[in-house]
């Protein structure tokens, strides 16, 4: 079995080759076959340089990207369509999850192979949520609840910066894919449950607290107003993807 890692990243460049390092050796002492691919989103600090500069004495180590930022769906959507390997997992590039994430999703696909996609769940596990502060807890379980009725689907953290797919469920479900934004999780999560993939929870701990990128309170707004228009557009999609078969 081949293992994908994508780290999608932008101006990650305090931290980054720590990261590259810390995954990489992860995944050397444990996996015989992977690679480990940061996709940049078009970052304008050196970052990608970084990785670049580790790949050329690390051979599993590979780097995607473009130029222009996009966001975060689209950084993760060209990793997963670059990638190679028969189980295809990203992460965030601040080991948010820790590097034994890994080894845990890939053990979830041996013991379900029923599923073609695994999500982390902060609420699965009993210290999801350690170091949120009540309110932010309260904002972003009310928000995922939110989520979960308009798409149609019973995940408990459809959010969780942790998820896994099969090497099919990944090109089936990124080449439908056109969301950029954050609330690229939810259309994958719409687009692998109507391509009928079972969908795997994995509970997971954040162990490395930094200040998120989105804010819960000034964000959850505009991404509700996106997730309804994302929500017509893949029932659109996979009616077109079912007639063409």
């Amino acid at each position: 079995m081949k293992l994908s890692v994508i780290i999608p990243m932008y101006n990650e460049a305090s931290i980054v080759s720590d990261s590259v390092a810390a995954f990489d050796k992860y995944l050397s002492e444990n996996y015989d076959d992977y690679e480990l691919i940061f996709s940049n989103d078009g970052s304008t600090d050196n970052c990608a340089e970084l990785v670049s500069r580790y790949a050329e004495t690390h051979g599993n180590v590979r780097l995607v990207g473009y130029e222009k930022n996009r966001g975060k769906g689209c950084a993760v959507r060209t990793g997963m369509l670059a990638a190679k390997g028969d189980i295809v997992m990203f992460t965030d590039c601040d080991i948010a999850f820790g590097v034994d994430v890994i080894g845990r999703m890939t053990e979830y696909f041996k013991d379900h192979p029923e599923c073609g996609m695994v999500v982390g769940s902060r609420t699965l596990h009993k210290d999801g949520y350690e170091g949120y502060t009540t309110l932010r807890r309260l904002a972003s379980k009310t928000y995922i609840k939110i989520l979960g009725i308009l798409g149609g689907f019973r995940l408990s953290d459809s959010q969780c910066g942790v998820k896994g797919f099969t090497a099919e469920a990944a090109k089936r479900v990124f080449s439908l894919c056109e969301t950029d934004g954050f609330a690229f999780d939810f259309e994958a999560i719409m687009t692998a449950k109507g391509l009928g993939y079972v969908i795997g929870e994995l509970p997971v701990k954040i162990i490395n607290h930094r200040e998120s990128k989105v804010n819960v309170f000034r964000d959850s707004f505009k991404m509700i107003r996106d997730v309804i228009k994302i929500r017509s557009r893949v029932k659109a999609k996979l009616k077109k993807e079912k007639a063409a078969r």
